[in-house]
């Protein structure tokens, strides 16, 4: 297609995004006045859903058994892509991972897309997808073949700075329980199990055996129930736990070197051990680089730079379902950055700096870069060759 009519949709798409912008922004800002936690977002779903449903899209609620799981659709194009939308918040601090951010640039980049899907050959499938934040809702609807038939998938996040990628660490999720005896802590504490002491001890062994982690091990916890007064011996204390590593295959390597850990503890104080998996296990990613060059171009186009990316910064370190996706689809994941006044993603200043002007400027950004993105990758050529022999 010769630059002039590619400049020509671009333009279309922008007309679009920036005729839906204020809708956009108030998406955004009204998922995050209203803080739904994994698996709960039933008025961030209706919300996003519905902004599609009002765009023409036809919407498919309900998808891979999860009630807070949308698939939205337009055109009718042999290639297909996929852009994600998250909007679940954290336990206790909201959005300050900025899912509400994802989601209206989600829904403006399939807003804009709506206008050039006939024109490009495609078709445009917007994914609400539940439950990042240890829920796994991505990996639930990958195994049940929501991205069966999709040749890219993307989505944007909200981060300090703006990044090609990062460094997505494999996580898996957990719960571990172990089970005592109470008993008087004074009068007769020869009578009782101490579960916390078992918690105790693992706990250090854990920290203990941080010496001989491989770099990009990572272990964090914290105890949710401990006990119910100082002077009771606990029987019961649970913990929540995330094992990270660099891949599937490390994380195979650490975890039952953390596992031996909490075996330790209640070895040492005859305590049970139960453990509970909470979430499918988190893949490392794999960026598509041949997107995300396209998208680079884009968003520099947009004002965005990459100094820190061709500095060779370090880059940051997370966990994200859409990591599984990118394993099985060619995926990109950037990062978009907001003003976040020194604050990092899930501070509760990052939450508060989520609705802010640059936020907002965010969300237009994020949905135009991604749109003109597909626009680029569906072009006659070899790029979207490729994506349609996958």
């Amino acid at each position: 297609m010769p630059v002039a009519e590619i400049s020509a949709l671009k333009d279309t798409v922008r007309e679009a995004i920036d005729g839906q912008r204020a809708g956009l922004v108030a998406l955004s800002h009204a998922i995050h006045d209203s803080p739904e936690t994994a698996f709960e977002e039933e008025r961030a779903c209706a919300w996003t859903a519905g902004a599609l449903a009002e765009g023409g899209f036809t919407v498919t609620g309900g998808v891979a058994g999860m009630a807070t799981a949308f698939s939205a659709e337009i055109g009718s194009g042999p290639l297909v892509v996929a852009v994600c939308a998250e909007y679940d918040a954290l336990p206790g601090v909201g959005h300050a991972c900025g899912h509400n951010i994802i989601a209206a640039s989600a829904v403006g980049a399939g807003l804009g897309l709506a206008r050039v899907a006939d024109q490009l050959g495609i078709t445009v499938r917007v994914l609400g997808t539940p439950a990042e934040e240890g829920g796994g809702g991505k990996v639930t609807m990958l195994e049940a073949g929501v991205f069966e038939d999709v040749h890219a998938a993307m989505m944007i996040h909200p981060w300090p700075d703006d990044r090609l990628e990062g460094t997505c660490l494999a996580v898996s999720h957990f719960d571990v329980t172990f089970g005592g005896k109470s008993a008087h802590a004074s009068a007769a504490p020869w009578e009782g199990v101490n579960a916390g002491d078992a918690m105790a001890i693992a706990q250090v062994a854990i920290g203990l055996l941080r010496q001989q982690f491989r770099p990009g091990d990572q272990v964090h916890g914290i105890v949710t129930d401990g006990g119910q007064a100082a002077n009771i011996i606990p029987d019961s204390v649970t913990g929540r736990f995330m094992c990270r590593s660099t891949s599937l295959a490390g994380l195979a390597v650490l975890e039952p070197r953390v596992m031996a850990c909490f075996e330790a503890g209640a070895l040492a104080t005859g305590s049970s051990l139960a453990v509970e998996s909470l979430a499918p296990v988190y893949s490392h990613m794999e960026s598509d680089l041949g997107l995300l060059s396209l998208y680079r171009s884009n968003a520099e186009s947009l004002g965005r730079t990459f100094g820190l990316d061709d500095s060779d910064a370090p880059r940051p370190t997370f966990s994200t379902d859409m990591a599984n996706v990118s394993l099985a689809v060619p995926t990109i994941h950037p990062l978009v950055a907001i003003d976040a006044a020194g604050s990092v993603n899930h501070q509760p200043a990052f939450a508060a700096a989520c609705i802010t002007p640059s936020a907002d400027t965010a969300v237009r950004d994020g949905a135009l870069a991604m749109a003109w993105t597909v626009i680029d990758a569906a072009q006659p050529g070899p790029q979207r060759d490729r994506l349609l022999a996958r």
